[in-house]
């Protein structure tokens, strides 16, 4: 009796130790884009993400440097389908075969990468894309777990679709009466179901920044979750920040049709950092931080309080995304492009941020608007046209964190921009006789705004690096040379 009595005692205690050690091994997980034109490199990408305790994290597409890099680093892995990819797999059965063989299995079984799931599409059903995507996503989505299956990954990756918050809403304007949009509410219904039946989460993505930069009468304090708003009472519940809200009315849409107890996942969700007002160092360390005491305490909401998994959009910012939904969009990271911290936080258990290590940048100089040069406003405009056409000049926004700058102080900011991402080559800082290279850091002193040198990816180049990479980032430079082209536009025509 004595020996079965210690026996149990010492598993119960194995139990109690193993849960205390699953909870606190649980992590953080984020969102990882790869739109840059110098991009930190994916190995010190993911020492980055293991040093701050990120075990989780998302990729837009299935980037074949980023998975490598993730390769047996025991961080869990969702893979992205983009939403240009939605036809063919919808209608092609052999087509997700591929797909999955290719970017699935391949990377589980050569690289060791610990791929969790598949998201199909990316916020397929959002209402600025006036149903482009409705009729290919579910049965895209069915083809992917149908090629899993015949791959033998059925058990161990999941399939999901990353969802906008658009896709509900309350017409009495309570979390209570969530419900599905009317125009997609049939395709909304077969895809939880499919899901269900599939052990599959649903994925939202939550943005209280959009819902207070895209109104200007949006109780700024309800964005937070420390904020001091007027609280907004459903029943017997109370709501102090848009987060919950949100989220509950998702919960109560979940309710309404038969799914109370569906998995979900946020899949995006954070603060950016400069393009417009609201987006600041101040705001983002504000929102970024009550979000991650949240998931350090396992926090729910008021109508599920077990947690979700939340992945914190992002972790880099991307200098070559598109701006369209706006110019913040370049700056959602929480460490800049080159891992350096943006900002401190507190990571619970006396854990702050850590910036990356072993980064190589380009010399130390920067290409500035000369003293001698006249300001022509014809010349200056044509140049500052060229270097924001093919470089990242969001930071000039109104409300920005160099929009204070004077005329010559926005050349030189425009023309440092393209001359670093040209690599300082040669040539790269001739701007009709405006321009000259200085060794001197032309950023304002006490001022957010700074005139960056970016990261020598000569320096980090191996033989290692492959060849396939080149047109992805090829790729990418075409969407920022539209975007920019436009930013630019809209930025000749504030001066």
């Amino acid at each position: 009796m004595g020996l079965q009595h210690f026996t149990t005692c010492v598993l119960l205690a194995l139990c109690i130790l193993s849960q205390g050690l699953a909870k606190g091994a649980h992590g953080f997980a984020c969102n990882w884009g790869t739109r840059l034109t110098h991009p930190l490199p994916p190995q010190i990408t993911v020492k980055l993400m293991k040093d701050n305790g990120f075990k989780q994290v998302k990729l837009f597409e299935a980037d074949p440097a980023a998975l490598k890099a993730l390769g047996n680093s025991g961080i869990q892995v969702m893979v992205g389908i983009p939403n240009d990819l939605l036809a063919t797999l919808a209608s092609n059965v052999d087509a997700a075969i591929a797909w999955v063989n290719q970017n699935v299995s391949s990377y589980i079984s050569k690289n060791g990468v610990d791929i969790r799931y598949v998201a199909v599409g990316n916020e397929a059903f959002l209402k600025t894309y006036n149903g482009r995507f409705v009729n290919s996503t579910f049965p895209a989505i069915q083809n992917i777990q149908a090629a899993l299956i015949k791959a033998g990954l059925g058990r161990q990756v999941k399939v999901t679709t990353p969802l906008n918050a658009d896709v509900y809403q309350s017409d009495s304007s309570l979390p209570s009466g969530g419900n599905f949009r009317p125009d997609i509410h049939d395709q909304m219904i077969s895809i939880i179901k499919f899901l269900s039946q599939n052990g599959g989460p649903l994925t939202f993505n939550i943005y209280p920044f959009l819902s207070l930069d895209a109104d200007p009468h949006f109780p700024k304090e309800f964005a937070f979750f420390d904020g001091s708003a007027a609280p907004v009472v459903d029943g017997s519940i109370t709501y102090t920040n848009v987060f919950d809200a949100n989220y509950d009315t998702l919960i109560s849409a979940l309710e309404k049709n038969g799914f109370g107890q569906m998995p979900v996942i946020i899949g995006e969700v954070g603060w950016p950092t400069d393009g417009t007002a609201n987006a600041n160092i101040k705001n983002a360390r504000r929102f970024n931080q009550g979000l991650i005491d949240r998931i350090v305490k396992r926090q729910g909401s008021p109508k599920r309080p077990s947690p979700p998994d939340i992945y914190l959009f992002g972790f880099i910012d991307e200098d070559a995304k598109s701006i369209e939904p706006g110019p913040f969009e370049r700056h959602w990271g929480v460490f800049n492009f080159d891992g350096s911290i943006k900002y401190p936080l507190n990571l619970g258990g006396g854990k702050q941020l850590v910036g990356a290590k072993g980064v190589r940048y380009l010399p130390k100089q920067w290409c500035v608007m000369s003293t001698q040069a006249n300001v022509d406003p014809n010349a200056l405009a044509e140049s500052m046209s060229k270097a924001c056409t093919y470089a990242d000049c969001t930071s000039l926004s109104p409300g920005s964190s160099c929009s204070g700058l004077d005329t010559r102080g926005n050349a030189s900011y425009a023309f440092n921009m393209y001359y670093q991402a040209m690599n300082q080559q040669k040539g790269a800082c001739n701007f009709n006789g405006l321009s000259v290279i200085t060794n001197i850091n032309p950023s304002p002193p006490q001022s957010s705004c700074q005139f960056k040198i970016m990261i020598d990816l000569g320096k980090h180049e191996k033989k290692s690096t492959s060849s396939s990479v080149a047109p992805e980032r090829k790729l990418h430079s075409m969407v920022m040379l539209v975007s920019s082209f436009i930013f630019t536009v809209m930025l000749l025509l504030c001066v």
